[in-house]
């Protein structure tokens, strides 16, 4: 083996020396700052920053609905003056302001914060879900520095095999056969190592974008993915969804929403009241000796009350309000078994991402050692050399496998913190 490796050159030794001492072995776990993209996004994306304007729009609305009625102001001028006792009346000027029943403003603020507060939670949700796609988006693209850091280690493990071949085809011990066969794999990795470098460049601009920042904004992944664990009791989790979930807590809301409306309802059928004033500007008579001759005429309060006689309309405004509570109560139990579906679905791709880490990785080991074995054979006698390639090929889907394990994983508990909300 010494004899025919030793014509290799040092930087293939290196090369194939790193490989055995990394593939499928233990890295070190370094967790990088995601905190702060998850911060940057939620500064930045513009999605998010129109939900929250929505909130704020939808809270500009409660000071309108809680508002009196504005006052009604008239004004007449007599063309032909009405001739009274003190003189000719000459023009009229009349104000009136209505009040609805009593409780009615704040009832219609009620409904009218209850729906912002439903907005508030629609804002939360994409923030939650904003939080989500970036964690996903940097585990993806962690996988995909990964995978093309793989690829080229095993490209440089290959063409240290076809050089080992050459060495050996012009030794007279081994077939042209074996450099065709380097070459065939060779040309599959290189094809698969351009398109995961494509996908990365995809997947930059897709995290970039989430943040709003410069597409081609580095982005600093840690040498190997550390691991997120779900709280322990599921039973606890599923509750906590339900008591947590934005999207839930919105229906809550619209529901209160809707019930306040059945008040506004009620109340908008029984009477109003209008008070007001009149101020008649008086002529003074010149044939009139009365002391307040000429004295203008003030009436205040003048009071009135509207009775909404035709009550159909009252009618279906509230039986409208009741129907509202019954469908947002059924989109509540839809909503949440929607969302145990969704969790325990969630918890099986944790539960798979977990076994398939420790899979790959004994997996990785075990073909790491038949590979040297292998090796060894090859170098000696030149046998096996197709079963070298095959198990090389068995060990590169491992190393991918465990990787993609690991940002599965963290997708999945990164899934479940939307569905709490966080």
């Amino acid at each position: 083996m010494l004899r025919v490796i030793k014509k290799l050159t040092k930087k293939d030794m290196i090369v194939f020396m790193v490989f055995l001492l990394t593939m499928g072995g233990s890295c070190l776990f370094g967790q990088e700052d995601l905190e702060g993209y998850l911060k940057v996004a939620a500064e930045n994306n513009p999605g998010l920053k129109g939900k929250f304007k929505d909130y704020m729009a939808a809270m500009e609305k409660v000071p309108q609905v809680g508002a009196l009625p504005d006052p009604n102001i008239a004004f007449g001028y007599f063309i032909q003056p009405v001739e009274t006792r003190v003189g000719p009346q000459e023009w009229r000027f009349n104000l009136a302001q209505s009040f609805p029943w009593f409780g009615l403003l704040d009832a219609k603020e009620d409904v009218t914060t209850e729906m912002a507060n439903a907005k508030y939670e629609d804002f939360e949700n994409t923030k939650s879900n904003l939080f989500f796609e970036v964690k996903t988006a940097y585990y993806n693209y962690y996988f995909i520095v990964k995978a093309i850091g793989i690829t080229q280690e095993n490209i440089e493990i290959l063409n240290i095999f076809k050089r080992l071949s050459l060495v050996k085809i012009e030794a007279g011990n081994a077939s042209v056969v074996d450099e065709l066969r380097v070459e065939l794999e060779l040309n599959d990795l290189e094809n698969q190592l351009a398109l995961f470098r494509d996908t990365k460049y995809a997947l930059q601009v897709k995290f970039n974008n989430l943040l709003n920042t410069d597409d081609q904004a580095p982005i600093s992944v840690p040498n190997t993915l550390w691991q997120e664990e779900l709280p322990e009791g599921q039973l606890d989790i599923l509750e906590e969804i339900y008591a947590s979930n934005h999207q839930l807590k919105a229906i809550e809301h619209r529901l209160n929403a809707f019930v306040n409306q059945e008040i506004v309802a009620k109340k908008e059928g029984l009477p109003k009241f209008n008070v007001g004033l009149n101020y008649t500007v008086v002529g003074k008579n010149p044939m009139s000796t009365a002391v307040d001759n000429g004295d203008d005429a003030f009436l205040f309060p003048s009071v009135g009350i509207s009775i909404p006689l035709y009550r159909k309309k009252y009618k279906a405004m509230v039986k409208e309000s009741q129907y509202l509570q019954e469908g947002e109560i059924l989109r509540r139990e839809d909503k949440k078994n929607s969302l145990n579906a969704i969790y325990e679905n969630t918890s099986k791709d944790f539960n798979d991402g977990d076994r398939r880490i420790a899979l790959n990785k004994r997996q990785s080991e075990i073909a790491k050692k038949v590979l040297d074995i292998l090796i060894t054979s090859y170098s000696t006698d030149s046998k096996d050399f197709e079963e070298v390639l095959r198990i090389e090929r068995q060990l590169l889907k491992y190393e991918l496998a465990y990787q993609k394990a690991l940002t599965d994983k963290n997708a999945a508990v990164a899934f479940t913190n939307y569905l709490l909300g966080n």
